[in-house]
C-alpha cells in the first residue's frame, strides 16, 4: 500500500499536467479526455522514471518531499507526453 499512494498522486497530477499542457498548446490539444489519458500515462511513466533515478520522489513515503516529488514528476511527465502526442498527431494530419 505504501507504494500505491505516490503512484495515485502521480497519475492524478499527470492528468492535470496533460490538461494544462493542452490548454497552453491549443493547436496540439487532443481534447479533455485524451489530454487526460496521455497525461495519466505520462504521469505514471514520468513519476516512476524519476523514482528509479532517485530524484524528488524519495522513498515513496508520505513525507512532504515525496508528495511534492510525486506531484511534480507526474505533472511534468503528463504534460510532456501530451505535448509529444499532440505534435505527432498534428504532423500526421498534414
Amino acid at each position: 500500500m505504501g507504494n500505491l499512494v505516490p503512484l495515485i498522486i502521480q497519475l492524478i497530477s499527470g492528468a492535470v499536467g496533460g490538461n494544462v499542457a493542452g490548454a497552453l498548446m491549443k493547436n496540439q490539444s487532443l481534447g479533455p479526455i485524451w489530454n487526460s489519458v496521455a497525461g495519466i500515462v505520462g504521469g505514471g511513466l514520468g513519476g516512476q522514471l524519476l523514482g528509479m533515478l532517485g530524484v524528488a520522489t524519495g522513498t515513496g513515503g508520505m513525507d512532504i518531499g515525496s508528495i511534492i516529488g510525486s506531484i511534480a514528476g507526474g505533472g511534468v511527465g503528463g504534460g510532456v507526453l501530451m505535448a509529444i502526442v499532440g505534435v505527432i498527431k498534428q504532423a500526421m494530419a498534414k
